[in-house]
C-alpha cells in the first residue's frame, strides 16, 4: 500500500501520521517477543585461529556443561593436537569427543566421517579404502557455528557435495547429511582410535544400527589402569543399510557385522537414491543398555529442529543470566562468547541418577562431573559458576569429594581420572570458595576430611621422587614436595621440581583448607594452616627481591630461574593471593610494591594467556592506586579479546581466560577464591545486569567509553564505596552498582 498515495488523496493526515508512526516502529522495533537470542551471538569459532598453527579452543556443540561435546575434526586429535584448528581447509569427520582442552587427552569418543561410493563402477572395498583416507573439502564461508548447531557444506575429491548439520543434547548428537550427486551415500564410523586400546562394533541391520564401546584413553600413561572403562554410543539411522561392512586398520570387511580390535569401525552404504540421512547418537559411561535409555530419553522421538531448538533455548536461558545494554556488536559476541566457553566444564558424567567412576572403575548412584582444569580454573571460572550456574556448584563441589573418597584424594586434573598434570591441590580452592560463598548442598565435613588430606598426607615417595611435569603414573597424586613442606615450611629445590611454584601455591591452598576448617568448627587446624599459609616467606629471597629456589640445606640455588611453573621469577612475584597485605609489606611496602607490579608489566614479563597472573591487574587496588588497576584491565581486555577465530591468544583452559573478561568486562574480579571479596575494576558496558531468579544486581557505568575507563565515583546502593572491594552476598542479593566514569584517572578512591 503507498501510504502517500492515499495522503495525497483524501485520506485524513491525522490518521496518515498515525498508521506512518505505527509502521515506523514495526520496522525499527521488531516485538518484544522476538528476543534476540544470544545463542546465535556467541561464536564457537573464538579462539580456533591460533598462534603456531595451534587452535586455542574447539567450536563444540553442546548444551550447557553437556556430557559428550560434538564436532567437525580438520585433524587427527592427540595431546597437544585440538580437533579443530581455522586455518584447515579440510575436515576428517565429526566426533562426539570428551577432548577438554588442547593439552588433554581425548577418551570414549566416536566418529562419523560422511562420503559416497559409485557401487556400479568400483571395487567397493579398494574404493572404501580410498574414500576412508580422504579429506573433505570446505570454506568457511559455507560453514555455521553456533553453540547449539553446526553446518557446513563438504566436498569430496570426486566433486560430490555434502551437507551435513549438527545439534546435541547432554548425552546424544544428532547429525543430518544431505548428499548431492548420483553415488550411494557412505558413512565411516571409527569406533577405536589407539593401538593400545580396544575397541568393538556391531551392526544391526534390520534396526538399521550400530552399536559399539572403546577403551581410548589418550592420558591412560599419566594415571592409573582402569580395567572397566570404556565409552559406549548406540547409532541408530532413519535410512536402510543396502551394503555394510567393518574394518581393522587397514583390512575392510564387506558384509561382516561384527568387529573386536585396537583400531576398528564400520561402514554403511546406502541407496542411490536416497539423498537425506539422519543419524542419532547416544553416549554412555556405563553400558551399552544406559546408552539405549539416553537416547530414549533425549532423542527417540525428537526431530532435529526440535532438538535444535531445544538445546538453544537452554544456551539463551544461562546466557541471558547476564544482560548487557548498549554494548555494539563485537563487544556483545566477545563477551557472550566468552559466556559459552565458561559454561562447557566441567562437564557432567552423571547419566540420569547413576554415573561411572573413573577414581575406582565402578558404577554409583549420584551426581557427577568430570574434566576440571582447576589449576586454571579456581581462578574465575568456578567463582563465575557460582553466579551464572549455581544449580550446578553444589554437585561439582561434591564430586571432587566422591573422587577423593573412591579415588583416594581430590584431583588435580582429572582426564577423566588422575593424571599428575599441573600443581597445588587447587581443589582445595574450588571447596573453599563454595564454602566462603555460602554454597550448600554438598557434604561439608567430607569436603573438609578431603582437603585436609591434601593438605596433611603426602604422596607415597614424596620425599624421593622429583614429580616431573607429564611423568607416567607411580602413584595417587597429592601436592609434590609435601613431605619436605611441612618439614622446612618450603618444597627444596634439589627435592622437588617445580619448587618454588609448588611452595607459593601449597601455601595459598593451606589458606582454603584453612578457611574449610573454620566453617566446619576445626579451629586448631584452621589456626596451624593459617601459619602455613605464610610460607611463601621461606622462599622470597631479600638480595634479588624475588621468590627463589631454596635448596633443603637452606642454601639458594644457584639457578634462579629453577623451581618454577610455566614462567619464571616475575611470572610468580605477585603469587600470594591469600595475604596480598604480607606480600606488600614483604615487597618494601606500598610504594616499592607498585614500582615492582609497575615493572612486572614492561618487557613481556606479564603474559595474561597464562594463568597465574590473571589477579595481578588487579592488585593495584590493595595498595591504595586503584586508578592502575583500571588502565590495566581496560588495556588487557581490549588486546586479548576480540569476537574473531583469533580473538583469543592463549589457550582458554577451560573457561578461566574467557571468565577473567566476563568479570572484567562488569568490573569486579575474584582476587582470592576462598574469601567473598572482589576487587572493582573498571566496567566495560554502560549497564549489565546479572539475574537471580526474582533479584537482579545493575551494574551502570554512566559516561563509559573508549576513553573513559577510569572511575571518578561508585556507589552500591546508594552509598558511596570507600574503597575499591564488593562482597558476595553484596551482589547475589540484588541491588545497583553506580559507576561514574571519566577520561582521567581519580588518583585518590
Amino acid at each position: 500500500m503507498d501510504l502517500f498515495f492515499l495522503a495525497n488523496n483524501g485520506l485524513n493526515k491525522s490518521v496518515f501520521r498515525h498508521v506512518f508512526l505505527l509502521l515506523f516502529l514495526f520496522i525499527a522495533f521488531p516485538a518484544s517477543s522476538q528476543k534476540t537470542s544470544l545463542a546465535d551471538i556467541a561464536n564457537p569459532l573464538v579462539g580456533t585461529k591460533g598462534v603456531w598453527l595451534f587452535g586455542r579452543t574447539t567450536p563444540f556443540v553442546t548444551p550447557p556443561f553437556g556430557m559428550t561435546h560434538w564436532t567437525a575434526c580438520t585433524r587427527q586429535s592427540i595431546i597437544h593436537i585440538p580437533n579443530y584448528q581455522y586455518y584447515d581447509r579440510t575436515i576428517t569427520g565429526f566426533r562426539g569427543t570428551h577432548k577438554p582442552a588442547m593439552w588433554m587427552g581425548d577418551y570414549g569418543h566416536v566418529t562419523l566421517k560422511p562420503s559416497s561410493i559409485n557401487l556400479l563402477k568400483t571395487n567397493t572395498v579398494d574404493a572404501l579404502q580410498k574414500r576412508w583416507k580422504q579429506k573433505l573439502h570446505f570454506k568457511h564461508c559455507e560453514e555455521i557455528s553456533r553453540p547449539y548447531y553446526y553446518s557446513v557444506k563438504l566436498r569430496t575429491k570426486q566433486f560430490q557435495k555434502i551437507k551435513t548439520e549438527m545439534t546435541a543434547t547432554e548425552r546424544c548428537g544428532v547429525l543430518h547429511f544431505e548428499f548431492e550427486g548420483k553415488e550411494n551415500p557412505l558413512l565411516f564410523i571409527e569406533t577405536s582410535q589407539l593401538p593400545d586400546s580396544n575397541g568393538w562394533v556391531k551392526i544391526i541391520p534390520d534396526k538399521k544400527q550400530i552399536v559399539g564401546w572403546n577403551s581410548d584413553r589418550q592420558s591412560a600413561h599419566l594415571g592409573p589402569p582402569l580395567p572397566h572403562f570404556k565409552g559406549y554410543f548406540v547409532i541408530q539411522f532413519d535410512e536402510a543399510f543396502e551394503s555394510y561392512g567393518v574394518w581393522n586398520g587397514d583390512n575392510l570387511k564387506a558384509d561382516s557385522v561384527e568387529q573386536m580390535a585396537n583400531s576398528c569401525g564400520a561402514w554403511v552404504i546406502f541407496n542411490a537414491n536416497t539423498k537425506s540421512v539422519q543419524v542419532k547418537v547416544a553416549t554412555s559411561f556405563i553400558s551399552l543398555e544406559q546408552a539405549n535409555e539416553n537416547f530414549a530419553k533425549e532423542v527417540a522421538d525428537k526431530s532435529f529442529a526440535q532438538i535444535k531448538n531445544e538445546t538453544q533455548v537452554q544456551w539463551n536461558t544461562y546466557l541471558n543470566r547476564i544482560e548487557i545494554e548498549a554494548a555494539n556488536k563485537k563487544q556483545a559476541g566477545t563477551f557472550y562468547s566468552a559466556m559459552y566457553h565458561s559454561l562447557l566444564f566441567p562437564r557432567q558424567f552423571s547419566e540420569y541418577g547413576r554415573y561411572y567412576s573413573a577414581f575406582d572403575d565402578t558404577i554409583h548412584a549420584g551426581v557427577s562431573y568430570n574434566d576440571y582444569s582447576l589449576w586454571d580454573t579456581y581462578r574465575a571460572q568456578h567463582p563465575l559458576l557460582t553466579l551464572v550456574a549455581p544449580e550446578h556448584v553444589p554437585g561439582m563441589v561434591q564430586s571432587l569429594v566422591q573422587m577423593y573418597e573412591q579415588g583416594g584424594y581430590m584431583p588435580k586434573w582429572p582426564n577423566p581420572t588422575y593424571t599428575g598434570i599441573m600443581i597445588g591441590t587447587h581443589a582445595d580452592a574450588v571447596v573453599a570458595d563454595a564454602v566462603a560463598k555460602g554454597v550448600k548442598g554438598f557434604d561439608y565435613e567430607k569436603a573438609y576430611k578431603a582437603c585436609m588430606k591434601d593438605a596433611m598426607v603426602p604422596s607415597q615417595g614424596d620425599s624421593t621422587n622429583r614429580w616431573a611435569d607429564r611423568a607416567l603414573w607411580t602413584a595417587v597424586e597429592a601436592r609434590a614436595g609435601l613431605s619436605w613442606y611441612m618439614k622446612l615450611g618450603y618444597v627444596p629445590d634439589d627435592k622437588t621440581n617445580e619448587s618454588v611454584s609448588n611452595t607459593l601455591e601449597g601455601a595459598y591452598d593451606d589458606f582454603c583448607v584453612a578457611q574449610v576448617a573454620k566453617a566446619t568448627g576445626h579451629l586448631n587446624e584452621y589456626e596451624m594452616l593459617m601459619k602455613r599459609s605464610k610460607n611463601y616467606v621461606n622462599v622470597y629471597n631479600e638480595a634479588t627481591g624475588f621468590m627463589s629456589p631454596k635448596n633443603a640445606d637452606g642454601t639458594w640455588s644457584k639457578n634462579t630461574r629453577s623451581g618454577f611453573t610455566e614462567g619464571g621469577p616475575w611470572t610468580y612475584l605477585f603469587a600470594v593471593q591469600q595475604d596480598i597485605p604480607g606480600l606488600i609489606k614483604l615487597l618494601g611496602g606500598r610504594e616499592t610494591f607498585v614500582k615492582r607490579l609497575n615493572a612486572n608489566f614492561r618487557w613481556l614479563r606479564y603474559w595474561h594467556e597464562n594463568e597465574p597472573g590473571h589477579h595481578y591487574t588487579y592488585l593495584y587496588d590493595y595498595a591504595g592506586e586503584a586508578w592502575r588497576t583500571q588502565k590495566k584491565v581496560a588495556h588487557f581486555r581490549t588486546i586479548k579479546y576480540h569476537n574473531r577465530p583469533h580473538g583469543l591468544t592463549g589457550d582458554d583452559d577451560c573457561g578461566q581466560m574467557s571468565a577473567w573478561y566476563i568479570f572484567s568486562a562488569l568490573g569486579f574480579y575474584p582476587v582470592t577464591p576462598g574469601t567473598d571479596i572482589y576487587a572493582i575494576g573498571t566496567p566495560l558496558f554502560p549497564k549489565a545486569t546479572i539475574h537471580f531468579g526474582e533479584k537482579n544486581f545493575e551494574i551502570l557505568a554512566r559516561h563509559v567509553s573508549k576513553k573513559n575507563i577510569y572511575i571518578q565515583s561508585v556507589s552500591l546502593n546508594g552509598k558511596v564505596l570507600s574503597e575499591p572491594f564488593l562482597h558476595h552476598a553484596e551482589i547475589i542479593n540484588g541491588g545497583k552498582l553506580e559507576f561514574e566514569m571519566g577520561p582521567k584517572p581519580k588518583k585518590e578512591w
